[in-house]
C-alpha cells in the first residue's frame, strides 16, 4: 500500500529532498520557483551622438501614447556590484515631480512591456517612474538569481542619485510580485527611503511552494517575512483576495509584521494580475502619495489591526 500523502500545508522530508536534491543548489531552486524572463520586447539603440533610445519590438510591446510622450522616456545601462549590465528606464511624464517611483516589476515581463503602464501610472499619480530589468531579463546581462536581484535594485537606486540627483527621501519603492523581494530588502537597509509599496508580496519562496509553511528554513529563498520587521518607512500593502499565484495570506501577514504599515488595500475578487483594473487601486495610491506630501501618517498608520481584513472593490 502506498504511503499516505502529508497533510495539506505540511512540508514532508520527501518534498525537501525533491526540491533540494534535483538539482542540489539553492540558486536552481530559485530559478524553478520564480524567474520566467520573456523574450525581449525592446532594444536599446545607440545613436550617432552616443545617446541611447528605446525601440519597442512590434508585436511584443505597445506604446499607445504619442511620439512627444516617448521623448520623455530615457533608456540606458548601468553596472551592478556583481558585474552585470542592467537596462534602466526612466519615464518622466511629470517633469520635476516630488517623488520618483523605483518600480521592480513582476517575473514574466520586461521594460518594453511595462513602459506604457509606467507612463500612465506616473501621469495619473503625478510621479516619475524609474525601472530596471533584472539580470537576465530584457537587455540586461547575466542570469536571474536572488543575489542578483538585490544587486540590481541597489544599482538602480545608486544611478537615481548619481545621474539624476534624486535623494532616497524622494524615492518610493514599488515592488510587484517577485519585485517585492528586492524592494523589501532595500527598504530594510535604507532608512531614508520615502515609502514602500508592496503589490502582491510573498513571504518567502517556501511559503509559496508549500502553502502553510510556518517557519523560514535555512535555505529558503526570498525571505521577505524575516526582513519586513526592519522596514521603518511608511509601507502600503496591496493584494487581491482571490490571488491564486501568491495567496492573499502572504500580503496579510506582511502587512501585520511590518511596524510601519499603513491602511492596506485588499481588493475583493481580484487575482494576481488584475488588481490595477479596479478603481480602488489608483484611488489608494493617490491618497497614499498625498499623505506622504503632508507627512500625515497618524491617520494612515494602521496599528489597530482590526481593519486588516477589510476589502475594497
Amino acid at each position: 500500500m502506498a504511503a499516505a500523502p502529508p497533510p495539506p500545508g505540511r512540508v514532508s522530508f520527501r518534498d525537501l529532498c525533491n526540491l533540494f536534491c534535483c538539482p542540489p543548489i539553492p540558486s536552481a531552486i530559485v530559478s524553478k520557483l520564480a524567474f520566467m524572463p520573456p523574450e525581449p520586447s525592446y532594444r536599446i539603440i545607440t545613436n550617432p551622438d552616443n545617446s541611447t533610445s528605446l525601440e519597442l519590438i512590434e508585436g511584443k510591446a505597445e506604446w499607445p501614447h504619442g511620439q512627444d510622450e516617448l521623448r520623455n522616456v530615457e533608456v540606458f545601462h548601468t553596472r551592478t556590484r556583481r558585474g552585470n549590465k542592467i537596462a534602466c528606464l526612466y519615464v518622466r511624464p511629470c517633469g520635476d515631480a516630488p517623488f520618483t517611483l523605483l518600480f521592480s516589476h513582476g517575473n514574466a515581463v520586461d521594460l518594453g512591456q511595462m513602459c506604457s503602464f509606467y507612463y500612465g501610472l506616473g501621469f495619473r499619480l503625478g510621479c516619475n517612474v524609474f525601472s530596471y530589468d533584472y539580470s537576465g531579463y530584457g537587455c540586461s546581462s547575466g542570469r536571474p538569481s536572488e543575489k542578483n536581484l538585490y544587486a540590481d535594485i541597489a544599482a538602480a537606486l545608486s544611478v537615481l542619485k548619481s545621474r539624476y540627483q534624486i535623494p532616497p527621501e524622494r524615492v518610493i519603492l514599488y515592488g510587484q510580485s517577485i519585485g517585492t523581494v528586492p524592494s523589501v530588502d532595500l527598504a530594510s537597509n535604507s532608512p531614508n527611503i520615502a515609502a514602500l509599496i508592496l503589490h502582491s508580496p510573498l513571504m518567502s519562496g517556501f511559503r509559496v511552494a508549500f502553502p502553510g509553511t510556518q517557519r523560514t528554513w535555512c535555505c529558503d529563498a526570498f525571505p521577505s517575512i524575516e526582513k519586513i520587521p526592519r522596514v521603518k518607512c511608511p509601507t502600503l500593502v496591496i493584494h487581491g483576495t482571490d490571488d491564486d499565484v501568491i495567496d492573499f495570506s502572504h500580503g496579510l501577514t506582511i502587512y501585520e509584521q511590518c511596524p510601519s504599515s499603513v491602511e492596506p488595500l485588499w481588493v475583493a475578487g481580484a487575482g494576481h494580475n488584475d488588481v490595477e483594473l479596479h478603481a480602488s487601486y489608483l484611488e489608494r495610491l493617490i491618497s497614499f502619495k498625498t499623505s506622504l506630501l503632508t507627512s500625515d501618517f497618524q491617520n494612515e498608520t494602521a496599528r489597530n489591526k482590526g481593519i486588516g481584513r477589510s476589502t475594497s472593490t
